[in-house]
Parts: structure tokens; C-alpha cells; sequence
């Protein structure tokens, strides 16, 4: 059976030590919204039956200013949370020079909790006490829920945006080149992109990944119908 990484000595060190925050969530959210809120307009103004520059004006504004808008979103939330993880360590930096009983009874109960008892749990106790760093990692991930690995807002940021730009720009592709039936062009190409992007998703799901397809597929499907038909009501 082939397994997901190697499980030598030399393996475990380095995928330890290159753990790092990923971007799976800020690009698989980028690309969708970009593709929903894109083909969204494009189908609405079809729908009213405006002309294509109509879509291409408003489909190439959508685009870059929605993708800054989400980009900037993006990093305001994640500097936030880099903020407050700076927060909660200088608080666990004051209270281990404060009260560093107390705090060394808060290490004691999380490692019992792990499942360490007696001299076992007390040289444990002792020994990760005896490097504030590594004190505080503990007490940050056991106490307060936080991941080992830091956020980064300007890459999430840009993860998200140009993921938004590169998936948005497909249903505004057939128009910009002029290609006749545009619009069925750009909803074949919008569906295959709802498509990839659910297949790309399932390499970190335990869902199939045809079903993780149809699942993104159908959320743009039903975008795309809404839009459309708000367009409708407005036909002109």
C-alpha cells in the first residue's frame, strides 16, 4: 500500500520542520467567487439583453475591482489574526514571569490531559518549562487553539486575488475575443472552470473527486441561474 510520506528519521525531521500555513482555503475561495461573481454579471447582462461591451466593461471591473476588494478582506482577517496571536503571546509571556507556578500548572494539566502521569508527566512538565519558547507554543496550541504555523496576510492576500483574476477572466474570454454564441462559449467554459476547480479541492477531501466536481458545479449553476434571471426581468 503506498503511503502519503516516508516515516524515516530524516522524512519526520524535515516535513516538521517545513510545516507552514498553506493557501488552499484563500485560493479555492478566490476561484470560485471569481468565477461565480464574473459569469454572474456576464449572465445578467445577457440576460437583459445589453450589448457585449456592457459585458466586457462591466465583467473587467467586477473582476479586478471585486478580486481587490476580496484580496484586501483577505489580509485585513488574517493580519487580524496574526495580530492577536502576538496578542495572546505577549499575555503568556506576562504571566509566565508573573505567576510562573500557576502557568506551570496549566502545562502540567494540558500534558495530563495528553495522557502523561507520574515522574513521566513531571519531567515533561519540567523540561518543556525550561525554554520559554517552546513553554508558550505549547500553551498557545493546547490553550488557546492556535496553529504552530503563523498566518501570512500579503501572500493569503495574494493567493486569493489572483486566484479570483485567473478563474474570473474565463467567461469574459469568448467575448473579448469575439467568438460567435459567446455567451454559450463562456457558460461551457465557466462550468468545466466550476468543474476543475471542485476536482482540484477533492486532493484534500476523502470525497470522490467527480462529486466534488458536481458539487462546485452546481453551486455556480445555481449563481449563474439567479443572475440570469434577474436579467430576464429586466430585458430590454
Amino acid at each position: 500500500m503506498a503511503l502519503e510520506h516516508g516515516h524515516s528519521a530524516t522524512d519526520i525531521a524535515e516535513r516538521l520542520a517545513s510545516t507552514r500555513v498553506g493557501h488552499l482555503r484563500d485560493i479555492v475561495y478566490g476561484a470560485i467567487d471569481g468565477a461565480i461573481t464574473t459569469f454572474a454579471i456576464v449572465a445578467g447582462v445577457e440576460g437583459a439583453g445589453l450589448p457585449t461591451t456592457v459585458i466586457i466593461a462591466l465583467g473587467l471591473a467586477n473582476m479586478l475591482a471585486d478580486g481587490f476588494s476580496m484580496a484586501a478582506s483577505n489580509y485585513s482577517g488574517t493580519k487580524a489574526e496574526l495580530d492577536d496571536r502576538h496578542r495572546i503571546r505577549a499575555v503568556e509571556e506576562k504571566h509566565i514571569a508573573t505567576v510562573p507556578d500557576g502557568e506551570r500548572e496549566e502545562l502540567r494539566q494540558i500534558l495530563r490531559l495528553k495522557g502523561l502521569r507520574g515522574p513521566v508527566l513531571e519531567q515533561a512538565t519540567a523540561q518543556i518549562a525550561s525554554d520559554n519558547d517552546t513553554w508558550i507554543g505549547v500553551m498557545m496550541t493546547d490553550e488557546y487553539g492556535l496553529s504552530p504555523a503563523h498566518p501570512r496576510p500579503l501572500s493569503a492576500a495574494g493567493a486569493t486575488f489572483l486566484a479570483f483574476v485567473v478563474a474570473g477572466s474565463v467567461p469574459l474570454i469568448p467575448f473579448l475575443l469575439g467568438i460567435g454564441s459567446a455567451f454559450a462559449w463562456a457558460t461551457a467554459m465557466t462550468a468545466a472552470v466550476f468543474f476543475a476547480i471542485g476536482t482540484a479541492k477533492s486532493r484534500w477531501s476523502l470525497a470522490p473527486w467527480w462529486r466534488s466536481g458536481l458539487e462546485t458545479l452546481l453551486i455556480g449553476a445555481v449563481a449563474a441561474a439567479i443572475a440570469f434571471g434577474v436579467g430576464r426581468l429586466f430585458h430590454v
